[in-house]
This record gives structure tokens, sequence and C-alpha cells, in this order.
């Protein structure tokens, strides 16, 4: 199966769950919850909903939880929420305002997820 790529831009507001198999970048407004296989956010975004990834970069506002298995943080971030991850990156001046855990619920603080180059 092909890698596909797909893009919701900085007009958009989406208002209900959003479920992908491949990857996600999100610049505009989402209310509701993501699953998706690697999600980037772009800095101007915000996301109102719990967040479900192999990996994910952040660089815009979140309110909400987050279970990544692999987990960058960038320096524009605001999230407001807990963070379960297997691996976290953090750039100084990035902003969580919630618990960060090691291990995503269920794998006894392990990774579950297998991570892909």
């Amino acid at each position: 199966m092909a890698s596909t790529f797909s893009v919701l831009g900085a007009d958009l507001v989406i208002k209900g769950h959003i479920t992908a198999s491949t990857d996600l970048h999100i610049d505009g407004h989402v209310e509701g919850d993501i699953t998706c296989a690697a999600l980037v956010q772009g800095e101007a975004s915000v996301i109102h909903g719990a967040i479900k990834a192999q990996s994910a970069r952040l660089s815009g506002t979140v309110h909400g939880g987050i279970e990544v298995a692999q987990l960058t943080i960038s320096k524009s971030a605001r999230i407001h929420g807990d963070v379960a991850y297997g691996a976290v990156t953090m750039e100084q001046g990035a902003q969580v305002e919630g618990r960060l855990s090691r291990g995503l619920p269920g794998t006894d603080g392990e990774t579950a997820l297998t991570l892909v180059d």
C-alpha cells in the first residue's frame, strides 16, 4: 500500500472525530478526537480533543489527552492535558500543563507500538 498524506488547511474547522490510517497534517482547528499513524500539527492549529498516534510533532495548541509512541513537542506548542509517550523530545520554550508519563496505557510502562523508519 502506498503511503498517503492528508492535509487539513488553516481555513478549515472540523467538528467531529478524525480517524486516519495514514499520516495527517493539521493547520486548522479540530473539535474532536484524532487517531492516525503520524500527526504533524502546524503552529496556528488548535485541537480540542484527544490525540492517539504512533508519532506526532506538535507545534500548536492542544486541549486534551495525548497518547503517542514517539512525540516531538516544538517550542511553539501549548499543551493542556496529560501526555503518555514512549519517547519524547521537547524543545526549550514548549509549554505542557498536565502530567507527562512514560509508557502508554495498558503496556505496563513499555511502548506497545512498533516504530518503523
